[in-house]
């Protein structure tokens, strides 16, 4: 992949042999920014677990103490009082069956985030081809199929993010924009690792952090010390 000249001259400010303290890899990340708008900074956390078996996965979901920085859209796949709960939550998108022609018909995508309640999950689970392979999948581990469906909305809206293995073993999540500056940013950091932590699966053997890099949406990587994470 070609590189343009900005990017370069940043990437230079980072030694790529070197395993940096939260808050210094945090500070370098925004310093070696480049785009001219508030970039996204993500999380790319490898696991040591195999994330083929059942009993080796990592998924849950945390709020992030300062958000992401981005305005999430919430669907909600609910009927009657649990409708009108929603829609009173602030929930952008609430139905049922329309919902589902109208995702699968018009291949309409415009939401981040699915809540459904448990009677509805036999509705949503036509959607699981569609809704899967983007991680929107309702899931009661992320505290998306749930009853309280006022809460879910709530605490996603103020910033709770879910995070899951992919085939690689790696979990990638937002952290934040470069505009929070590196306090905030480590505040959502310790929120995330100390989740991913408490979450580690009894049947994962030998390092369970492999790796911890920090990124923005387009410039260079920074790899954490795992560590001082774990101690």
């Amino acid at each position: 992949m070609k590189r343009g000249k900005k990017y370069l001259e940043k990437a230079k400010l980072v030694d790529r042999a070197m395993l940096y303290e939260t808050n210094d890899a945090l500070e370098l990340v925004i310093k070696t920014s480049v785009a001219n708008f508030d970039e996204t900074v993500e999380a790319h956390i490898r696991l040591g677990v195999d994330s083929r078996h059942a009993d080796q996965q990592v998924r849950g979901a945390v709020i992030l103490p300062h958000g992401t920085g981005k305005k999430i859209r919430v669907l909600v796949f609910a009927k009657g009082p649990k409708a009108d709960e929603a829609e009173k939550a602030g929930a952008d998108f609430v139905g049922a069956e329309e919902l589902v022609s109208k995702i699968q018909n018009e291949n309409w995508f415009d939401f981040d985030v699915v809540v459904a309640t448990p009677d509805m999950m036999g509705v949503v689970g036509r959607l699981g081809r569609v809704l899967g392979p983007k991680g929107l999948m309702p899931n009661p581990k992320a505290g998306t199929v749930t009853m309280d469906v006022s809460k879910a909305i709530v605490d996603i809206k103020a910033g709770k993010i879910e995070y899951r293995l992919d085939k690689t073993n790696i979990i990638h999540v937002p952290l934040g924009k470069v505009s929070f500056g590196p306090e905030k940013l480590n505040d959502n950091f310790t929120s995330l690792m100390s989740a991913i932590i408490k979450a580690k699966p009894a049947a994962a053997k030998g390092q369970y952090l492999r790796s911890v890099t920090v990124v923005t949406t387009m410039g260079p990587s920074v790899k954490i010390n795992t560590a001082k994470i774990v101690g």
